[in-house]
């Protein structure tokens, strides 16, 4: 009987046998693991020695492995209240825990190991880059291009050490990782943008996530650090003003000043049939969450 670890890593909980991969892409079972599952003690992360390792049983494939670097405006992010007018240093990897059909960043986020081109770049180089980059506008390091948290170890090793810098360190994400890495992960982000990609259980269910989860860590990381969030509107999908009242009215409640940042989709991967986003589609829903934010911001109109 071949033994199989659980990767408790993010809520999917993918049961691998030695040496499979997991649906991320950039996580598989350890060759000759026999655990049945993959935390540590069962309830929480290891990390205080100064390196994560989320399960003793899985391990990453995207350590270090950068596909994207870019010296970018923070309002790219998108962060419209953190540092505006600053450039920070945007590194990205391979891979992502969910399966949107629109994905707008595909080429990386829908591929594994050994399919994409990618410079090897240790979490000391990548701080030692953001240092040297400060001449030139830089306030840190951001986490993006794919989904960053499916690399945790790589995160949370360079976020040590560009914060031993001085510098920010800023999270793009989907949200959708078990609590106690999240919770784990904030002390080190001085601010996010999450995707809250829609508020209805079918559009999460769709794309193989739940929104609950994703609610939770906003909450919790609104608590601890900088919060921005996205939303990609499609028409048709995520589009109804009912659903932006109630999405607006969850935000408020946690703070009507976390900025919402509505952004207008563009046909790619598999929704290629479909048209952008009318820009009046935007505008409506821009007054629609006015009502409840104090923020909101229009992207790519």
């Amino acid at each position: 009987m071949i033994s199989t670890v659980v990767c408790d890593l993010c809520p999917r909980g993918c049961r691998l046998a030695p040496g499979r991969t997991g649906f991320c892409r950039a996580r598989r079972a350890r060759t000759g693991a026999t655990e049945t599952s993959a935390t540590h003690g069962n309830s929480e992360p290891s990390g205080n020695s100064g390196t994560a390792e989320p399960g003793i049983g899985t391990e990453s494939l995207s350590y270090g492995k950068l596909t994207a670097a870019a010296l970018d405006p923070i309002e790219k992010k998108p962060l419209s209240h953190f540092y505006p007018g600053s450039k920070i240093l945007s590194v990205g990897s391979f891979g992502c825990n969910l399966a949107c059909p629109f994905c707008q960043n595909h080429s990386i986020s829908m591929t594994g190991a050994g399919c994409i081109e990618t410079e090897d770049r240790a979490p000391e180089a990548v701080a030692q880059d953001a240092e040297r980059l400060a001449s030139a506008g830089n306030i840190g390091v951001a986490f993006t291009y794919n989904e960053p948290l499916i690399g945790y170890e790589f995160v949370y090793d360079a976020a040590i050490r560009v914060k031993a810098r001085g510098l920010k360190t800023v999270l793009v994400t989907n949200g959708y990782l078990c609590k106690p890495y999240w919770e784990q992960i904030l002390p080190l982000i001085d601010a996010m943008n999450i995707d809250l990609k829609a508020y209805n259980t079918g559009f999460y269910k769709n794309i193989g996530g739940n929104v609950e989860i994703v609610k939770e860590n906003i909450r919790l990381a609104a608590a601890r650090c900088h919060v921005e969030l996205t939303m990609l509107v499609i028409e048709g999908e995520n589009d109804s003003g009912e659903e932006m009242a109630e999405m607006c009215e969850f935000i408020a409640d946690i703070s009507p000043e976390i900025p919402l940042h509505l952004s207008r989709f563009f046909p790619r991967y598999h929704y290629l049939d479909r048209r952008p986003t009318p820009i009046a589609a935007l505008h409506r829903l821009e007054k629609i969450a006015k009502e409840k934010l104090k923020y909101v911001v229009l992207g790519n109109v």
